[in-house]
């Protein structure tokens, strides 16, 4: 699906972490509506880094084909200096952040690096984006601030003040980093958070790319919680759509928010937050069904207990986000997980 461009005319929009699985995507379609792109990514080795280099090379070939242009830098965001010299070349009209050490896991192995990814990178991001007077910054969180909570669907009015990890913690701490800005610099803010995204070009770190890898090659995959989970597998053109959307549509004040019952989602500054999931969980192992359909192999289940730091479901109400810019997740699971299969293959010629 071509997605049009909101915006009268082509813009300029930074997207941090281009050369990750997210970042590519939002960057193509952006490219592919004739926006022009400028990538930072640090093309860290927390995973393959040819696989990085790959979309990033993809991209070139997009912006040849396009009215837009593409622009790559390869720095660190934690590097203010860099950050700082990146909007002094480019003028942004939107500013679209989805750089982050990712992995639920990893976080518990090396915090440090969330702590310069996820709060040292942000504040240089939020910091530059104030003193450029960006008109609207856009940034990943994600469904993992839900933590303890099992409410379900989880929805932005929420609490969100129970995190069981520390990545989920950093990206928490985002909301309200943002927030402060938003309040005190007028800087408009969207924070999303995203439920468990999958889809071609996925991070190999990642259960399906995992699972695709094993059950190609006729080996156990390891299955927590004996399968029981269920998540809100979230496909990323969807993921990708959503994102652009709301970065088109600048964050504004809310009129109605009252101070003496504060909705944690909107505010009195230009400041929201939205779910964005596909709102139809769905457990492990049907997943695992569908990967077992598109390759043409049962896999071989290791069933295993929970592992710590793992919220057992996910479920999102994307309601706000379907209300405020007109779209909602469509990609069934099925139809999803195919398109990574193929991809797969394709890819890596097995």
């Amino acid at each position: 699906m071509k997605l049009m461009n909101l915006l009268d005319k082509s813009k300029s929009i930074m997207v941090t972490g281009a050369a990750g699985f997210i970042g590519f995507h939002v960057s193509k379609k952006l490219l592919e509506r004739g926006d022009s792109v400028v990538g930072f990514d640090n093309m860290n080795d927390y995973y393959d880094p040819a696989l990085k280099q790959a979309r990033i090379d993809l991209l070139h070939q997009t912006a040849q084909q396009s009215a837009g242009q593409f622009y790559f830098i390869q720095a660190n965001l934690a590097d203010k200096t860099a950050v700082d010299q990146c909007f002094q070349q480019h003028q942004f009209d939107r500013v679209i952040h989805l750089a982050a050490q990712a992995g639920v896991r990893y976080s518990l192995e090396n915090p440090m690096s969330y702590v310069e990814s996820n709060i040292i990178g942000f504040t240089n991001i939020i910091e530059a984006c104030r003193y450029a007077k960006t008109p609207h910054l856009t940034y990943a969180s994600t469904s993992s601030v839900y933590g303890a909570n099992t409410t379900m669907p989880f929805s932005e009015q929420h609490g969100v003040d129970h995190p069981i990890q520390f990545y989920a913690a950093t990206k928490r701490a985002n909301e309200l980093m943002a927030h402060s800005y938003s309040h005190l610099f007028e800087l408009p803010t969207t924070g999303l958070r995203f439920f468990t995204v999958y889809g071609p070009w996925g991070r190999p770190d990642m259960a399906l790319f995992k699972f695709t890898k094993n059950i190609i090659a006729g080996q156990s995959i390891p299955v927590f919680n004996h399968g029981n989970h269920t998540r809100d597998f979230t496909f990323v053109e969807d993921i990708a759509e959503g994102v652009i959307r709301s970065s088109d549509q600048i964050a504004e004040v809310n009129p109605n928010w009252d101070s003496n019952h504060p909705d944690p989602a909107p505010s009195n500054a230009p400041f929201r937050i939205f779910n964005i999931g596909n709102n139809n969980p769905v457990k492990l192992i049907e997943y695992i069904q569908a990967i077992e359909k598109a390759v043409g192999q049962e896999a071989i289940l290791e069933l295993l207990p929970l592992q710590a730091g793992d919220v057992p479901d996910t479920f999102a109400d994307s309601s706000a986000l379907e209300k405020s810019v007109g779209y909602k997740p469509s990609v069934s699971v099925e139809d999803g997980v195919k398109q990574f299969v193929d991809w797969y293959r394709d890819f890596y010629q097995v």
